[in-house]
């Protein structure tokens, strides 16, 4: 997957050419699911639509599918469809964490139903406000499409992928979750038994810009069969995202991830280091 992040000049050159651009704003908080769109109302990026995690990223929750499901096909094609999206014109998507939360999700959900150029703005909104990039207040009406997409759930891993073992599985949660040190939301503590600790936010710099390709794939665990997790299937996706950054093949999405695994007490739980 070529050119997968976008600068923040680049999308900014696009705009003042007069390019067609659909532009989704991700930003979001997991403790509070009416904060990004008041974020979004607050200022975004020139024609920037909503893009809501809780609402139009996400199902209700279950047990079985986690805090953050993935919405059905036929209810995401919808959604799509509303925001515009068609296969002809590109897509860049941008939070306020390096992608680490809702960008990389969305980012994700649009390589899932097979859209050919999709893309995350590299430093995410703090790139664009600090660059002095004009900033919209207005609540874009995007035309409809009718774009059928045709989703490869060759994406996905189910909770009995990860239960046969012979795959890698990247956990993307800070280490003192993944330790079982502290658990604010969970049903349990701990790990997946055998997973690694890849924390998403270990995908940046200090500057909330993703590493090199080539730091990418040392801080990223080898293998042609890797799953990755999180607490409920959002970060989980910026190791995906940093996986095509570094050129490398992209690991499956368990959406459930920790949410739903925990939720079943007859599956096991691994605590500490790994």
């Amino acid at each position: 997957m070529e050119n997968v992040l976008i600068d923040v000049e680049t999308l900014a050159a696009w705009m003042a050419e007069g390019r067609d651009v659909v532009v989704l704003d991700a930003r979001a908080r997991l403790d509070d699911a009416d904060a990004g769109r008041a974020l979004w109302q607050h200022g975004h990026v020139p024609g920037a639509l909503h893009a809501d995690m809780d609402r139009e990223l996400s199902a209700p929750p279950t047990r079985e599918g986690g805090r953050h499901p993935l919405p059905d096909t036929a209810t995401f094609t919808a959604q799509l469809r509303r925001w515009g999206v068609t296969p002809e014109v590109p897509v860049v998507i941008y939070d306020d964490q390096g992608g680490a939360l809702a960008g990389a999700r969305a980012w994700w959900m649009l390589v899932w139903a097979g859209h050919p150029s999709v893309h995350v703005l590299d430093g995410g909104w703090p790139a664009w406000r600090d660059s002095d990039q004009m900033v919209a207040t207005d609540m874009p009406r995007p035309t409809p499409s009718a774009w059928t997409p045709r989703f490869n759930d060759d994406l996905i891993a189910t909770a009995e992928d990860v239960e046969r073992g012979d795959a890698v599985l990247l956990d993307a949660r800070a280490g003192e979750r993944f330790r079982g040190e502290h658990e604010p939301i969970d049903p349990a503590a701990g790990h997946i038994p055998g997973a690694r600790n890849v924390p998403a936010a270990s995908m940046l710099d200090t500057g909330s810009h993703f590493l090199s390709p080539d730091a990418l794939s040392q801080a990223l665990p080898a293998g042609d069969n890797t799953i990755s997790y999180c607490g409920s299937g959002i970060s989980a996706c910026q190791l995906i995202l940093a996986s095509a950054v570094a050129g490398r093949p992209l690991p499956r999405l368990y959406p459930g991830s920790w949410s739903a695994w925990s939720s079943d007490p007859a599956r096991p739980v691994a605590t500490g280091a790994a």
